[in-house]
């Protein structure tokens, strides 16, 4: 199933007994003028019922790879190397989210974006996705349309508790905001 910006789906609903997901994240360089160098980073916020994270271990990124609860993992490159298509993966263990925590909010970030005077415009293809891992099958895609120009950032999605079931829902909100500047809008 594919999602536009601002839609919803019921993840419980829409894949039954739904525990352990993974969120992948792809995209590719749309400019020949700048190389590799252009390094694009997931970020997740676990957030609790206020829309702040509980303490800074709820905030998984390249330098803290799991929560606290052991739910969501950030993989590291080296574990996805097999996968040609994924340039990031988190492994989230719904069954294990601390029951403090309402949201999960998806962010990819340009790492030194104005070091290095770069946005996303050089960037094209962007998609992020969730993957069954009991049924190894893809529930739902969601492929950025958007034009961004000058964003450094985007919040790609957000899964969320609705009463006892997992919703997700495709955000993709671009802002110039660096990963420091997003940790202290949540924390």
């Amino acid at each position: 199933m594919e999602l536009n910006q601002g839609e919803r789906i019921n993840l419980s609903k829409q894949a039954l007994g739904i525990k352990q997901i993974r969120i992948c994240l792809g995209w590719d360089i749309d400019r020949t003028d700048i190389d590799d160098d252009c390094d694009l980073d997931i970020s997740v916020f676990m957030l609790g019922g206020n829309s702040k994270i509980p303490s800074e271990p709820y905030f998984i990124f390249y330098n803290n790879l799991q929560s606290p609860d052991g739910s969501v993992e950030l993989l590291s490159v080296n574990c996805i190397e097999e996968n040609e298509y994924d340039d990031e993966i988190i492994k989230i263990d719904l069954t294990r989210v601390d029951p403090k925590i309402q949201e999960l909010v998806f962010v990819v970030t340009i790492y030194e974006a104005q070091q290095r005077e770069q946005s996303f415009e050089q960037i094209c293809n962007t998609y992020i996705r969730i993957y069954d891992e009991a049924t190894k099958q893809e529930i739902v895609k969601y492929e950025l349309k958007e034009n961004f120009y000058e964003e450094t950032a985007i919040k790609l999605c957000k899964l969320y508790k609705q009463g006892g079931d997992w919703c997700f829902q495709a955000v993709g909100q671009g802002t110039n905001s660096s990963l420091e500047e997003l940790v202290t809008e949540y924390a």
